[in-house]
């Protein structure tokens, strides 16, 4: 949709004029991606990565002058936006709500590179989804998180709960559990979050850690349940990332999680033909969430600790 050597150019998305800017400005320098050609990206995969915006409050980092320059955080929504820009107010911030191709290319053309994404939808307290995030100290040690995405397949098939992984767009991986909607509350999936974690670190404490402090994890993984929480943030499945080799967070099959995996392999360059040979491993997602048998995990938790 997206291609162009013009720096400026204005396209109708839906009935919305979108205007795009600096379209030659080099965005990601090592891999030679410019502004067009990231837009490009987005439009590409806008119908697999807007399911994951879609109803949430967005938190955004720009980076106006690429990857190489200065970058914030935004929340609130710029006054400038123009008006299909649909927005949620929550706890005084002014939230964007990216539901469209519209809005996604809008900022994309503000140059927000990464998309941050809540657990919960907008209109609920609770949590739609429970997510892991296993953290090794380098992406050298990237088999940490692949080792221990595999003891939680491992047991999450035993409990009979319907599993997801994508990599981090960094140096770690991150499974998710669909739920029902506005159905637990995050105090009822932190004690399965916590009890995981626990017994992931109990079976390899050589390896994992659910230590908060970096210089007391010597060299383990870190098992982040923390971060499941109310006002905390993922990043979106197929959101770029803001590293030197433009990696992607990319939603991943199961059989694809082997010692052979790297994330130097989904990057921004190469998402789009995988979608089209591949398809998208989170199609299931949405289907699962009425399925899981998360009240009685929940109920064998909670005697088990009174025990």
């Amino acid at each position: 949709m997206v291609k162009t050597d013009q720096q400026r150019q204005t396209i109708n998305i839906n009935g919305h004029l979108v205007d795009l800017t600096s379209l030659n400005k080099t965005v990601w320098p090592e891999m030679g991606i410019n502004k067009s050609q990231y837009l490009h990206y987005l439009s590409e995969t806008a119908e697999y990565m807007l399911p994951y915006l879609a109803r949430r409050h967005l938190t955004v980092i720009r980076y106006p002058h690429g990857i190489s320059g200065e970058s914030f955080y935004q929340k609130n929504c710029p006054p400038y936006a123009p008006p299909f820009v649909q927005t949620d107010t929550h706890e005084g911030i002014n939230y964007i709500v990216c539901s469209d191709l519209a809005t996604l290319i809008w900022l994309g053309n503000q140059l927000a590179l990464e998309f941050h994404v809540p657990f919960q939808p907008l209109d609920t307290d609770n949590p739609s989804e429970i997510v892991f995030d296993l953290d090794p100290p380098h992406r050298k040690h990237f088999q940490l998180a692949v080792k221990a995405a595999m003891m939680m397949k491992d047991l999450f098939d035993k409990l009979d709960l319907k599993s997801f992984i994508k990599t981090s767009g960094n140096k770690g991986l991150q499974v998710y559990i669909p739920l029902a909607e506005n159905t637990y509350t995050y105090e009822q999936t932190r004690l399965f979050t916590a009890f995981v974690a626990r017994f992931l670190v109990s079976e390899q404490p050589g390896l994992f850690t659910i230590e908060r402090l970096k210089k007391n994890r010597r060299g383990r993984l870190y098992i982040d349940y923390v971060q499941h929480a109310p006002g905390k943030t993922i990043i979106a499945p197929y959101s770029p990332r803001a590293n030197p080799d433009a990696l992607v967070a990319t939603p991943l099959y199961w059989d694809e999680v082997d010692n052979g995996l790297r994330p130097e392999q989904f990057t921004l360059p190469t998402i789009p033909s995988r979608l089209k040979e591949k398809g998208c491993p989170f199609q299931a997602f949405t289907e699962v969430k009425d399925n899981q048998p998360f009240d009685m995990i929940l109920e064998w938790i909670q005697k088990h600790q009174k025990a």
